[in-house]
């Protein structure tokens, strides 16, 4: 019996350590491939304008601590990801975002949805227009 319950605990921590091993992969995959979208340069342009009112002699220290908080950005980003896509469709991804049309998307992106929020938000607001009339 004892034997038994040692090779099932081995073998449980042999498969935890596999899963552990492939669950960091998938991670930086995802890691890689929220990079690869633009979403690291969105970030670091918004951390250059929300520290617009930083003085000049503290600017490089808040740099740094902001910029120290992205790791753990990007890992609940890549948690909300890897509840949406699996490894293989996450490496797809990565492929495709290293193609010419992938970089071209990855640059346009950002500022195609900000335009397509202003649509959505003058659409909201012809709806609710509408919405009213029949009130």
């Amino acid at each position: 019996m004892k034997k038994i319950l040692l090779l099932c605990t081995f073998v449980l921590a042999i498969s935890t350590q596999v899963n552990a091993q492939d669950n960091t992969d998938f991670k930086k995959e995802t890691v890689e491939f929220l990079k690869l979208t633009g979403a690291g340069e969105a970030f670091e342009n918004a951390i250059g304008q929300i520290g617009a009112m930083v003085s000049e002699e503290n600017k490089a220290a808040y740099i740094k601590e902001a910029l120290g908080t992205l790791d753990r950005l990007y890992d609940k980003m890549a948690n909300l990801y890897m509840e949406e896509f699996t490894q293989n469709e996450i490496k797809e991804l990565v492929t495709f975002y290293n193609t010419d049309l992938g970089k071209k998307l990855a640059t346009k992106q950002l500022d195609l949805t900000q335009k397509a929020m202003m649509f959505g938000q003058s659409w909201g607001m012809e709806v609710q227009g509408i919405a009213q009339k029949y009130n």
